[in-house]
């Protein structure tokens, strides 16, 4: 029923539920319709009501991503006819989708599948140049037009940026080829139109919303296109608006610990961003939390942990919209066999905070353009 979206399976559910309704003496409405001989014109009538509605909405798909030592999470896709396959990043921290060219000889393209548009009978080169700009990496290249398939949905003539430099180490020995980001159209490059939103504009959705759960530890991380699956969570599920229309960024109350404010007293704003590892924040709040778990400075700015401490760290608490997310030991804490170190990590380039993988975890996320709000529910 997830497949149909929630008003048109509210409709099955109920017309299936009428069936069953017991009438006097126990009869439900099924066996009543069918001793009164109008069973066969009730079926019609409604089926025929309930396909005008299926047939004018789009679809739901589920792509399921691969969790590699949970810090990446990715997918598949399809480019071109015929299709050639690629694994990307799903990114909600970036707007433009690309993925290596066979005209790039930088190492990281080499180690990676390369798009060759001549073998792709619907590409179309659009002659504009493609730079992508990430915290820790750069993209150059191209940007053209192709067919674009994620799971079982079709997005034709859509914007693709095809790499010629992949300069760095960065992108060299990632287990992915490329990245599709899932941000707003704001931070795409000029002249592109990102991916779910050449999907909201032909009405390929059964809702312009997606959501992410990501395992921890193993396989079942999923991406669903076009709806909420209640499978992935408990309990409640609250929503948050976006404060500005680039990334997914949204208003933080405050963050504590043992009822403590150790940082972002006063309000300050985070995004959420399924294609960062860490949880990362202005420098000198992290060091308030890493003081606060009473984690220790060790090379490269990393901060160790005791791994037979975690029962007895405290939990910090990020307080969003009147609601508290709670992220106890053994989630912000990034395990390497016998060695553990914070998912905390600071940063001097932005004042927002990245609530990346180590949240997302946590928290089943739902990223909704129709009323532009962030959805947080307890995952499974």
């Amino acid at each position: 029923l997830r497949r149909f979206g929630e008003s048109t399976a509210s409709l099955i559910m109920n017309f299936l539920h009428l069936l069953r309704i017991p009438l006097h003496k126990g009869r439900s409405l099924r066996s009543t319709l069918q001793n009164l001989g109008l069973l066969e014109d009730f079926l019609k009538k409604h089926q025929s009501e309930f396909m005008r509605k299926s047939s004018s909405i789009g679809k739901v798909a589920q792509e399921p991503l691969a969790n590699y030592l949970d810090s990446q999470y990715f997918g598949k896709i399809y480019i071109g006819t015929p299709p050639q396959e690629f694994t990307v990043v799903f990114d909600t921290g970036s707007s433009d989708l690309w993925v290596p060219s066979v005209y790039c000889d930088s190492e990281a393209c080499e180690k990676h599948r390369r798009f060759d548009p001549t073998k792709s009978s619907t590409f179309q080169n659009l002659s504009q140049p493609l730079f992508v700009q990430y915290a820790t990496g750069m993209v150059l290249g191209f940007l053209g037009y192709d067919t674009v398939t994620v799971s079982d949905i079709v997005d034709p003539h859509q914007t693709m940026g095809l790499s010629t430099q992949e300069p760095g180490d960065i992108f060299t020995y990632s287990a992915f080829d490329g990245i599709l980001g899932l941000a707003y159209p704001a931070l795409a490059s000029k002249g592109s139109v990102p991916v779910f939103d050449n999907m909201m504009n032909r009405h390929l959705l059964a809702q312009d919303l997606f959501s992410v759960y990501m395992s921890r530890n193993g396989q079942g991380s999923m991406l669903t296109l076009g709806a909420i699956d209640p499978s992935y969570y408990t309990g409640s599920l609250d929503w948050v608006p976006v404060t500005l229309q680039q990334y997914w960024q949204f208003a933080v109350d405050r963050i504590t610990v043992n009822g403590v404010v150790v940082a972002c007293d006063g309000g300050c704003q985070a995004i959420l961003d399924t294609g960062t590892s860490l949880l990362t924040g202005p420098t000198h709040g992290i060091l308030k939390i890493q003081q606060a778990i009473g984690a220790t400075e060790g090379q490269y700015g990393q901060f160790n942990i005791n791994c037979w401490s975690l029962s007895s760290m405290p939990t910090v608490v990020f307080e969003i919209h009147g609601r508290k997310y709670s992220l106890p030991p053994f989630a912000y804490t990034v395990q390497d066999q016998d060695f553990c170190y914070s998912g905390f990590q600071g940063s001097n380039n932005s004042p927002l905070w990245i609530l990346g993988t180590v949240f997302i975890r946590e928290y089943y996320s739902i990223f909704d353009r129709t009323n532009n709000r962030v959805g947080l529910a307890k995952a499974v």
